[in-house]
């Protein structure tokens, strides 16, 4: 026997494994750029002498950043695409919800289910 949600409380359930999704991807991205972070110092020239006078060329050091970017980037590369793949899925399955129950059913089943304390006010 299958226990079928009403479709208010279905589109909040599909919102919320949404917006987890969503937190895990930016989790991912927080986490690389944390990385990326802690490898700058290493990604500097060193500083031993200029030939000449000369500094280093700043485009060395944006390609070296880049180059790491990528390659930690490619590391997570099958979460990443597991992650958006599953969020574009939700995504279309909340579309398609909200298409079937049109505007006016929404939102009398999204009031009907969300309690709003006493004093509260409505604001639109």
């Amino acid at each position: 026997m299958t226990l079928q949600l009403d479709p208010g409380r279905r589109l909040l359930r599909l919102e919320e494994e949404r917006r987890q999704t969503q937190r895990q991807l930016e989790i991912v991205e927080r986490q690389i750029i944390r990385r990326m972070t802690a490898q700058i110092p290493n990604l500097l020239p060193r500083r031993t002498h200029y030939r000449r006078g000369k500094a280093p060329d700043p485009r060395a050091f944006l390609e070296r950043y880049r180059s790491q970017l990528a390659a930690m980037t490619a590391e997570r590369q099958p979460e990443i695409d597991a992650l958006s793949q599953s969020l574009a899925q939700q995504e279309r399955a909340i579309a398609i919800l909200i298409d079937r129950l049109g505007e006016n059913a929404e939102v009398s089943n999204l009031s009907s289910s969300i309690s709003i304390p006493a004093g509260a006010t409505k604001s639109v």
